[in-house]
């Protein structure tokens, strides 16, 4: 039986325009889900400010991560002051406090499922816990030799994914851990390294850098290592928007070997571009792309991209960038392009700028963590003493159904404000309305409907 709302393959178009319709995910027969967001969304636009935590700063300091359990039944903090601190999100109550979780500044946790979890710290370890026996850690793991900065995991192989301000990002085996460590191997090294994200099909590594480069591993496998020269390399340029590529289609690519990234990266020559490693009917793997992304604003001047996150469907990254010279913040948004080159010689380019806005400037020097919806509609992002709820339009729609052709500015739905310090870091909850921010004098505060 044909559904009324969706014009079908008679439609104008014709059969193929019917069909990315469908997967885009555009007709109300494909995603009935869609309406369910729809109303989460609505609840979003009136949520307050439900419940503060007070935490003395004297014990654990600034909050620097947010995380939840996968099934919301845990809310995870991450301190300056070597602690890790839990809590029930829907009654506000204080659970345990992992009063030593580290010996220096704890920076991330991670869920590796709905008991384990893992944290990263400035003492150089990453940590992995079960929340049915918090009083000792089930093991430390050993072998980054700076700050360890963020967590990812890929559910399908189970192997951990750790990064640092060392320039590595390495690879532990979890299903071969034991109370000594896990067995792991150095996956990939840059310099000025920031961040390191997996898409959620674990598809595409994405690395930022202080220097303003953002590297991304294309068909990812992780299960091999990655030295100097043994990946192919895409040649890249500076992201443009829609108008920026009629004009300048005709120019040559960026050149990838910067002073920032040629003794890391290798040579980048032609011959490494046609390097014989693709698959058969595929893109090569771990080919890497390297690109500058367009920053209002910040088209003459460096930036540094101090955040960066991931659409919980994959279809664009979130980053937060500063100036190299800190008077200037922003939040942007860019679609991934898929698809090979139009001509082996032209460059990638992957991502394509289509919503940004500026941001407070204020906490210069600390990095701001900023995230999507479960859903991917609306974007919390730390300004000033509060956070801003951020849509891509006034009625919070899909990214895919308000794609615009030249970069728009996000639309602010609504701010939030109970903090008395900057807010460093923020997060929404995986299966409720409601929204968890954290700040520099280390208060908590949680944000959901009011009736």
């Amino acid at each position: 039986q044909s559904d009324p709302a969706d014009p079908g393959p008679g439609a104008p178009g014709g059969l193929f325009a019917w069909l990315r319709r469908r997967c885009l995910g555009r007709g109300a027969a494909v995603d009935p889900a869609r309406d369910t967001f729809g109303a989460m969304t609505g609840l979003y636009g009136a949520i307050q400010p439900a419940d503060s935590v007070s935490l003395s700063t004297r014990t654990h300091g600034a909050v620097f991560n947010l995380e939840y359990s996968p099934d919301g039944s845990v809310l995870t903090v991450a301190c300056e002051q070597t602690e890790v601190l839990l809590f029930d999100p829907i009654s506000s109550k204080h659970i345990k406090t992992l009063s030593e979780a580290h010996e220096d500044c704890v920076n991330n946790i991670r869920f590796l499922d709905n008991r384990l979890f893992a944290t990263c710290s400035d003492d150089t370890t990453i940590a992995l816990w079960d929340l049915r026996k918090l009083n000792t850690k089930v093991c430390t793991l050993h072998g980054h030799t700076s700050w360890v900065k963020n967590i990812e995991y890929d559910t399908n192989t189970r192997l951990l994914v750790t990064s640092g301000f060392d320039g590595n990002v390495i690879i532990w085996d979890t299903n071969r851990c034991t109370e000594d460590g896990c067995p792991h191997k150095k996956f990939f090294h840059t310099r000025f390294l920031m961040r390191m994200r997996l898409t959620p099909d674990c598809s595409k590594m994405l690395i930022s850098t202080s220097s303003g480069y953002l590297l991304i591993l294309h068909d990812l496998d992780l299960n091999k290592s990655l030295e100097v020269g043994s990946y192919p390399i895409l040649r890249a340029r500076r992201t443009t928007s829609s108008s920026d590529i009629t004009s300048s289609g005709s120019s040559g690519p960026r050149a990838v070997g910067s002073p920032c990234h040629q003794n890391n990266l290798g040579p980048l020559s032609e011959k490494t571009l046609s390097r014989p490693s693709q698959r058969e009917g595929g893109s090569p793997r771990n080919s890497l792309e390297v690109l500058t992304p367009e920053v209002p604003g910040e088209r003459d001047r460096g930036n540094c991209i101090t955040s960066l996150q991931l659409h919980p469907k994959g279809w664009a990254t979130l980053l937060r960038c500063s100036s190299n010279t800190d008077d200037q913040e922003w939040t942007c948004v860019y679609e991934f392009q898929e698809g090979a080159p139009v001509r082996p010689v032209s460059p990638r380019c992957s991502l394509r700028l289509t919503h940004c806005i500026e941001e407070a400037n204020v906490g210069r020097g600390y990095i701001k963590e900023l995230c999507f919806s479960p859903d991917g509609r609306m974007i919390s992002s730390p300004h000033g003493f509060g956070i801003r709820l951020l849509g891509f339009d006034a009625h919070c729609s899909e990214l895919v159904d308000c794609l615009p052709r030249e970069a728009s500015p996000l639309r602010e739905i609504r701010s939030l404000y109970s903090h008395n310090d900057v807010v460093l870091t923020t997060k929404f909850s995986p299966t409720h309305c409601q929204i968890a921010s954290g700040c520099l004098s280390g208060r908590v505060s949680l944000y959901q409907p009011k009736f």
